[in-house]
């Protein structure tokens, strides 16, 4: 389980990005919503703990218990579609023993080492029908018991990791172009057709088709349009160096509650408006620098399983990171989707140090050249 590693394969600089990311996070949480400030600093002493700790141990060790995690996690998702606590509308968390948590987090970090277990053991047949099927099957099971919470964002993101996983394990381009060619004409008929229909489906409940709506006619979706074009001003109203930390601007979108629950999915609204450019290009790099390091770990690991785990975590954060700002900025519509190690979210938070942790001993054991 713990082996003698070499310091000098200790990637150091990754965690000094993490830890910076954080740190910054904590700052914005606290003057978006100061309550919670104290919760971010737990969890982030909390994950950097079990990063290092998960960092030291082998990474084969762990990903032989992989149908272990596999079956806790649909327990778990089950056991929060059940018994969960319903919140505006969704059921997506579960308590225990007094600790409140998401399931679809850990879900995202467990599915991560079960495809890079499971595609490692199949790389040679991997275009097969059969592996194809299977992987759809075990992917497809955790995905329909998220989508039903409802959390159609983090459905779509783990869909996402599932299809780089996929891809990078050696799935072919004749199956990958026809798939594509397929699904993006898909798409833009479902998407036209929620537009044409949108009264209708939204009557009946449909909710994303109001997000969609939001989105392609803000004007007449008023209402709905309101938070992101909010976060649009507000990060816009920052300009070069923001309005500062914990400011008691009047014209602030924060400190006027334009912006709703601002520590969580719109952190970078408030990163906008009081840091500024800089403040927000400098939470870009940080995140960009991260996925990078990600994929230079995963071009040394010594085999394909520390290859696939690296470029899930880098698909993990790349893919999350690249939502939030989209939505943040009014290039998506709204998802609900946090930011990588800054918005606010124990789970989340610590979830992403235990993944990055699991990177970081990747890194430590990288293939030897003769």
């Amino acid at each position: 389980m713990l082996k003698q590693y070499r310091l000098k394969n200790y990637h150091f600089q990754l965690v000094v990005y993490i830890i910076a990311l954080s740190i910054i996070g904590i700052l914005l949480i606290g003057s978006a919503k100061h309550s919670v400030q104290s919760k971010q600093i737990i969890g982030f002493v909390m994950g950097l703990t079990i990063m290092i700790v998960l960092s030291l141990i082998d990474y084969t060790f762990l990903l032989k218990f992989v149908w272990i995690y596999y079956a806790g996690m649909i327990v778990l998702l089950l056991l929060v579609l059940f018994a969960g606590d319903d919140a505006k509308g969704a059921q997506r968390w579960f308590e225990i023993a007094g600790i409140r948590f998401q399931p679809s987090e850990i879900a995202k970090i467990i599915l991560i080492l079960f495809f890079a277990y499971f595609f490692s053991r199949f790389e040679d047949c991997i275009n097969t029908v059969r592996t194809l099927v299977l992987s759809v099957i075990f992917a497809g099971i955790p995905l329909f018991l998220i989508l039903k919470q409802p959390d159609n964002s983090t459905t779509i993101l783990t869909a996402l990791i599932f299809a780089t996983l996929l891809f990078i394990s050696g799935l072919s381009y004749k199956i990958i172009m026809p798939v594509l060619g397929v699904s993006v004409p898909i798409v833009l008929i479902v998407i036209s057709y929620i537009y044409t229909h949108a009264d209708a489906l939204i009557k009946k409940g449909f909710y994303p088709a109001t997000r969609i709506m939001s989105w392609l006619d803000p004007t007449n979706y008023a209402d709905t349009a309101a938070q992101q074009r909010n976060s649009i001003w507000a990060i816009g109203s920052g300009q070069l160096f923001g309005k500062g930390l914990n400011n008691s601007v009047v014209t602030s979108m924060k400190n006027t509650n334009y912006i709703i629950e601002p520590q969580t999915d719109f952190i970078f609204a408030v990163a906008g408006e009081e840091l500024g450019f800089i403040g927000t290009i400098s939470i870009i790099i940080l995140l960009l620098l991260i996925v990078i390091e990600c994929i230079l770990i995963a071009r040394k690991a010594k085999d394909t399983s520390g290859k696939l785990i690296c470029c899930g975590m880098g698909a993990l954060i790349g893919f999350q990171a690249f939502i939030n700002l989209c939505v943040a900025t009014g290039l998506m519509p709204n998802t609900g989707m946090t930011l990588p190690f800054v918005s606010y979210g124990l789970t989340s938070l610590v979830s992403l140090y235990m993944g990055m942790g699991i990177v970081l001993n990747v890194g430590l054991q990288p293939k030897k050249y003769s």
